[in-house]
């Protein structure tokens, strides 16, 4: 099983009303190397849901509920989109200055590729998150 990051603006789409929703599609990345992810993604992997811009944190964990298909809101057959499901909420969120001073996560993609809004989360680095989440 494969771990991955989305990020999403709380005032656009928060992880409340994606637990209030039960399950969404990811729609309107836009980037190739997200799209890439998104592609190569899987039912069942774990995905940490990321707050951006404001809180910049993440407080919950997803799991992929459906596998790539063509995006409904783009006629450009470029583009994907993921279904997701929420798991559970963070005991404790973890915030980007937490991961940023944490030597263990300097490769994580969140600080290298902060602009990316869709992830490659390593087993090492899924577990260190969970251990500063205080979750299990």
């Amino acid at each position: 099983m494969a771990h991955w990051l989305i990020k999403s603006e709380p005032t656009k789409y928060s992880w409340h009303k994606f637990v209030e929703d039960k399950q969404t599609f990811w729609d309107g990345v836009r980037n190739f190397a997200a799209r890439n992810n998104l592609k190569a993604m899987k039912k069942g992997d774990e995905v940490f849901f990321y707050h951006s811009n404001e809180g910049k944190e993440i407080v919950g964990i997803a799991k992929v509920a459906k596998e790539a298909y063509q995006d409904p809101t783009s006629d450009d057959p470029n583009w994907v989109v993921v279904d997701f499901k929420p798991v559970k909420k963070l005991k404790k969120p973890v915030t980007l200055a937490a991961i940023k001073g944490d030597p263990r996560l300097v490769k994580f993609e969140l600080v290298r590729l902060s602009r990316l809004s869709v992830s490659a989360v390593t087993d090492e680095e899924w577990s260190i998150v969970l251990e500063l989440a205080e979750t299990k």
